[in-house]
């Protein structure tokens, strides 16, 4: 059986829907993560959530919950700020604690009053619950995405793959690396490993390190590490700053690190040099 909180709210749903559209006016709903949000958005994301609030009156809980979550993922996918919607439904929950005891009885009130705090307390949990939970996978899903791209494996031949490398290396993303490059030498089955230092910015001590570690881990799994993309003022610092190299195998750029990478898998580049024949135009 309905409550009876609920059904005085659906019997007077359009009366308290044009109240709380005034009360949006006080709230901040343009902030957003990222963005300012222009005044249509803002007019649709509010209309919006009159309608998750006020449909879901007469649904039962696993079709509200529905509705809630479909919300919450909305706010997450374009970036709302939730505690704005939250402050909305103190507002609505004002308006109608102040209608209730303009029709009941000091004694009716209070337990009205009750119910009304339940519901509300319901739907604040449920948007908050919903939101935190699709967060959290956003960004379950992003740090994979940022792991995957920070450190990405890339089989360019069979038994040889690339590790391109861009940006500062630090702690966490050489555990990454090191991750990464496990990982990816027992599912393609690589011999030979290229890290490509390119795009790297600053080699001192600490890259070299975990350059070094990352090599001796390739090594334990039974695959062979080249180092490329040395450039010369890359050369000239770790001559300066003593750093040993000498277990690995370099090279100045990733073409002949690959054609060095064949080799080691004994395969040949052949060169396909085919006479042009044919006449001339007439």
């Amino acid at each position: 059986m309905r409550s009876i909180v609920l059904q005085h709210m659906i019997d007077n749903k359009d009366h308290y829907i044009e109240q709380w559209r005034v009360s949006f006016d006080e709230l901040l709903f343009s902030r957003s993560e990222s963005t300012i949000k222009p005044q249509y958005i803002q007019d649709e994301m509010k209309e919006e959530f009159v309608s998750v609030i006020f449909d879901t009156l007469t649904m039962d809980g696993h079709s509200r919950r529905a509705v809630v979550k479909r919300f919450a993922e909305r706010l997450i996918h374009d970036g709302w700020v939730v505690s704005e919607f939250i402050m909305s439904l103190q507002k609505l929950r004002r308006i109608v604690m102040k209608d209730l005891s303009n029709h009941y009885d000091r004694e009716k009130f209070v337990d009205l009053s009750g119910e009304l705090e339940d519901w509300l307390d319901e739907q604040i949990t449920d948007l908050t619950t919903e939101f935190a939970k699709n967060h959290e996978e956003v960004k379950a899903i992003q740090t994979v995405a940022l792991k995957e791209l920070s450190a990405p494996l890339i089989p360019v031949f069979d038994k040889i793959v690339v590790m391109p490398l861009i940006g500062t290396i630090d702690t966490k993303r050489a555990s990454q690396i090191m991750e990464n490059l496990l990982d990816g030498i027992i599912e393609h089955r690589a011999q030979v490993v290229l890290i490509d230092i390119t795009g790297v910015p600053l080699v001192d001590t600490m890259v070299a390190h975990h350059i070094i570690r990352a090599s001796e881990a390739v090594r334990l799994v039974g695959a062979e590490c080249l180092l490329v993309g040395i450039r010369p003022e890359i050369a000239q610092t770790i001559v300066n700053l003593g750093i040993d190299l000498g277990n690995f195998t370099t090279k100045s750029t990733l073409k002949k690190g690959v054609e060095a990478a064949l080799q080691m898998t004994h395969r040949d580049i052949i060169t396909n040099e085919e006479p042009v024949t044919g006449g001339g135009l007439n």
